[in-house]
């Protein structure tokens, strides 16, 4: 089951992935707003163990300090996005006129690593364009792109660590080569799926560039 909930500041998608059986669950993004995600939580009755970060970027890691201490779970970051966490340069919160820095992730993410949510696998995608250690998370339920793939658009790449052509090698060799049914569950805006993505995003299906 995936649940969301949007965050207030930069609208980041805050997900919810939880097995059906056994009511375990993953916090995914918690961009900002805990105490409003707490009240969430609460109403979504599911055991957190973890809390994952698609990437490092300060607008979806504001909540994490807060949340991982109510919640008492670790937070997991793939390796290439780890230092983001602590340095407001590197997480861009900087630039914001905030600096935001929290304590390190206490698990690293690597690509095809499989997580248990109960009796559910996750499987991470390392999908670095939009940031050097972005991922997706992918689920018998669909995928959790981050801000690698939108409902018609792709990641900006004019951040440090950004880099259009890995982007979209890692579209097209991680995520276009997934079913059209998949559903795409993206850091910010409406869901979508692979098949509509393959035919009608202008920056996969040729029409920009």
């Amino acid at each position: 089951m995936i649940e969301s909930i949007v965050t207030p500041g930069m609208g980041v998608n805050c997900y919810l992935l939880s097995c059906d059986h056994t009511q375990k669950a993953i916090l995914i993004d918690p961009g900002a707003g805990a105490k409003r995600i707490l009240s969430w939580l609460e109403e979504c009755c599911k055991d957190i163990s973890l809390i994952v970060l698609t990437h490092g970027h300060f607008d979806h890691i504001g909540a994490v300090e807060e949340l991982r201490n109510e919640l008492k779970v670790e937070v997991a970051i793939h390796l290439d996005d780890a230092e983001m966490l602590t340095n407001p340069l590197k997480n861009l919160s900087r630039y914001s006129g905030r600096d935001l820095s929290i304590s390190p992730a206490e698990a690293i993410l690597q690509d095809n690593q499989e997580l248990s949510v109960g009796e559910m696998k996750v499987k991470i995608l390392h999908t670095p364009g939009h940031s050097l250690g972005s991922i997706s998370l992918l689920t018998k339920d669909g995928l959790l792109s981050g801000d690698t793939l939108f409902d018609g658009s792709v990641g900006r790449t004019d951040f440090p660590g950004g880099d259009t052509k890995k982007l979209l090698k890692s579209i097209q060799d991680k995520l276009l080569v997934l079913n059209d049914e998949i559903r795409v569950f993206p850091g910010h805006g409406s869901t979508t799926t692979i098949g509509r993505e393959r035919r009608f995003n202008p920056y996969i299906n040729g029409v920009f560039g």
